[in-house]
């Protein structure tokens, strides 16, 4: 029998992506810790520690499991976009954003139940169209934006705003999916039951 997989991640995103490609944690615990930047800390960095403390955190509860942490980062040059929470946060970041290419970085950790660290950072570059005040007045009436990383989710309203994606998309969603199944898969884990086309 494989060993339980935990999700350390309150994001209900990441719970939907990853049943989207079969793979169903056996719990969700989110992982209390610190999500501030260290001091010049850059973006891709940043990342994937979160996704490894994330991790490691809740590791130490199940240490006979397999733990996933990720974490996403939105950042223009080195300047990493807040998960908005203000309709003023929300308009700052969507004009940083207009007319011009972002970066998402996502982290990608699992500690195994031989409690070593695997993790991979995943980046994709995105571009947003030149926003009008049309634009912005729609977007933030709709209130899409609240705890958001850079104040917009790719899948929902702002997809209009988007003119490439060069990378992966899950990623920007909340987690680079085939990276994700293929860490899984070099550190042991196997989903129970029957292996799909078996």
């Amino acid at each position: 029998m494989s060993a339980r997989l935990i999700l350390a991640s309150a994001s209900p995103r990441r719970l939907e992506l990853l049943k989207q490609v079969g793979i169903i944690p056996d719990d969700v615990v989110a992982a209390d810790i610190d999500e501030a930047a260290l001091r010049g800390e850059m973006p891709g960095d940043l990342a994937k520690r979160l996704a490894a403390a994330k991790a490691r955190h809740v590791a130490a509860a199940f240490p006979d499991a397999f733990v996933l942490g990720a974490d996403t980062v939105v950042a223009c040059g080195r300047r990493v976009l807040p998960k908005a929470t203000t309709e003023k946060e929300a308009h700052d970041c969507l004009r940083l954003l207009s007319g011009r290419r972002h970066r998402v970085y996502g982290g990608v950790a699992v500690v195994g139940p031989d409690g070593r660290l695997h993790a991979r950072l995943v980046m994709t570059a995105v571009i947003f169209k030149r926003l009008n005040r049309r634009d912005m007045q729609w977007y933030l009436a709709g209130g899409e934006w609240r705890d958001k990383a850079g104040a917009y989710a790719i899948q929902g309203m702002a997809a209009a705003f988007v003119t490439r994606v060069n990378g992966s998309y899950s990623n920007v969603v909340g987690l680079p999916l085939y990276e994700t199944a293929a860490l899984l898969e070099g550190v042991g884990w196997r989903p129970a039951g029957p292996v799909p086309g078996a």
